[in-house]
């Protein structure tokens, strides 16, 4: 693999950070974790007019036909700008299910819809085990109707179409449609609101079985991960920066060696996921034998990192970390949420074990 990013993928992530920190500055930021569902139709529009919304799709959806590489590159740079609303839910997770299982003629009509900024969307997996082991689902699907439950399904107030991972199938669903009811849930993270979802016998329309979810599970989990390490590094940043002006004892606090230590550990941290995500962004895009691995890898790192800079953030910021006028607690929050989304540390590690067993049983058998 090239360690480094081309001209395009530089000219990508720069014109990214220009666009977010003009267009989502930390005062909207701010504004829109105060509405209920943390999103602005304007600001939606803007993003499709980037193609930020048709990223990874292919040009004859209506998408601008990249890869998972520049979809990570895009997703740090969200994340650094702490993105409130919909775009992960919808194009990273949402469109890569739609990718993977739907039939031609359901690509064209679901994700050309998203590519041009028309529609959102997102996935509803978890149930009441709070498990994103497959096997822990437990809803069904019953001559084309749902009934049941899902949990902690993000952004579904303004999703206009919900895909459902059921039992026997992955389903979409109208989220305006009778049966169907949307009832918000308490969240770590302000920006990215939580809802329950209740199906009382709702018309589904089936787009594809459950054994082809895990390739877009992967390609979510690597963006959520790239996601986090762009927090990492404004965390970072915001620290550093805290560390040069606070003066204790008439000097800065960053002359202090325990200060320089947390901030080496907070680069050394953030400099690691960094690699590790870009790592299994490549392989998932080039179809590496170890893609599945990598992703494991990434995502097991970076939410133990995510979490420990964050708290050595608020370490070196003392009580002024915990103020609601400070915006590090913002990716603070952020941070604990991400770490448990698609399986924490420790379900990776639990991946990395049965892949690794898997793999020595398959040697075995062919000797």
């Amino acid at each position: 693999m090239q360690f480094g990013l081309n001209e395009s993928q530089e000219i990508l992530r720069e014109s990214a950070r220009k666009f977010f920190a003009g267009e989502c500055p930390p005062v909207e930021v701010r504004r829109l974790m105060e509405t209920d569902t943390a999103f602005d139709g304007n600001l939606w529009s803007k993003l499709a007019d980037q193609g930020y919304t048709g990223i990874i799709f292919l040009e004859e959806l209506g998408g601008v036909g990249l890869g998972v590489v520049e979809l990570i590159l895009l997703m740090e740079e969200a994340g650094r700008a702490l993105l409130p609303g919909p775009f992960f839910s919808t194009v990273a997770l949402a469109g890569s299910v739609l990718d993977a299982v739907a039939s031609t003629e359901q690509k064209k009509k679901y994700l050309n819809a998203i590519c041009r900024g028309e529609a959102r969307s997102t996935v509803a997996f978890l149930e009441d085990s709070g498990s994103w082991d497959l096997a822990d689902v437990h809803l069904s699907a019953a001559k084309g109707r749902l009934k049941g439950q899902k949990l902690f399904v993000s952004d579904a107030a303004i999703a206009d179409w919900i895909i459902v991972v059921a039992r026997n199938g992955i389903y979409l669903v109208d989220a305006h449609a009778p049966g169907v009811r949307v009832e918000p849930m308490l969240g770590m993270d302000l920006t990215r609101k939580l809802y329950s979802v209740h199906f009382d016998s709702a018309a589904a329309e089936k787009l594809g079985e459950t054994s082809g979810l895990q390739r877009a599970f992967d390609i979510a989990t690597t963006a959520l991960a790239a996601e986090m390490v762009g927090g990492m590094q404004r965390t970072l940043e915001i620290t550093v920066e805290y560390a040069k002006t606070r003066k204790q004892f008439g000097k800065p606090i960053g002359i202090f060696q325990a200060v320089q230590h947390q901030c080496a550990d907070m680069y050394l941290e953030t400099e690691s996921s960094r690699s590790a995500v870009y790592y299994a962004a490549w392989a998932l895009q080039e179809n590496a034998p170890d893609a599945a691995t990598a992703v494991s890898i990434a995502k097991m790192y970076a939410s133990d990192a995510s979490r420990t800079v964050g708290n050595r953030g608020i370490q070196v910021h003392g009580g002024m970390g915990f103020t609601w006028e400070n915006d590090i607690h913002l990716y603070y929050r952020r941070a604990k949420a991400s770490e448990t989304a698609f399986g924490d540390a420790s379900f990776h590690r639990e991946r990395l074990a049965q892949q690794v067993i898997d793999a020595d049983v398959a040697s075995a058998q062919k000797a």
